[in-house]
């Protein structure tokens, strides 16, 4: 059984910086895929950052890219999103994910929430104008 705990969320004033973290437990994630979404309300829940538990490979969303850096530490079996410049619009509930799926070096494979089978509770995340 994989968990997941999400932390760091909070307010922030527009262009300010926050750090969400990820701790997963239960399993060992050397093969895994970690992604992080969000979810806006009355929006749809979009992908924002992915990460192979290696570190080999990373994808951003469009919309958070330049602004935003995944990073994982495997030793504490934990996963950063690091989001700078933040902008009201970035205000969301912030839910991390795991998976075990094969590696594929498109980022098309790790940015749909049906690629992964194991979600943390969310961390909210409000950025005021």
């Amino acid at each position: 059984q994989v968990q997941l705990v999400e932390s760091g969320g909070g307010l922030v004033q527009a262009g300010g910086s926050l750090r969400v973290s990820c701790a997963a437990s239960g399993r060992a994630f050397s093969s895994y895929r970690m992604g992080w979404f969000r979810q806006a309300p009355g929006k749809e829940r979009e992908f924002v950052a992915a990460i192979t538990w290696s570190g080999s490979k990373t994808c951003y969303a469009d919309s958070v890219k330049g602004r935003f850096t995944i990073s994982g530490d495997n030793a504490r079996n934990t996963v950063y999103l690091e989001m700078n410049s933040l902008k009201p619009e970035d205000t969301a509930v912030y839910s991390c994910a795991a998976d075990d799926r094969a590696y594929y070096s498109a980022c098309y494979y790790y940015t749909g929430a049906y690629e992964y089978g194991y979600w943390g509770q969310g961390t909210q995340v409000t950025v005021s104008s």
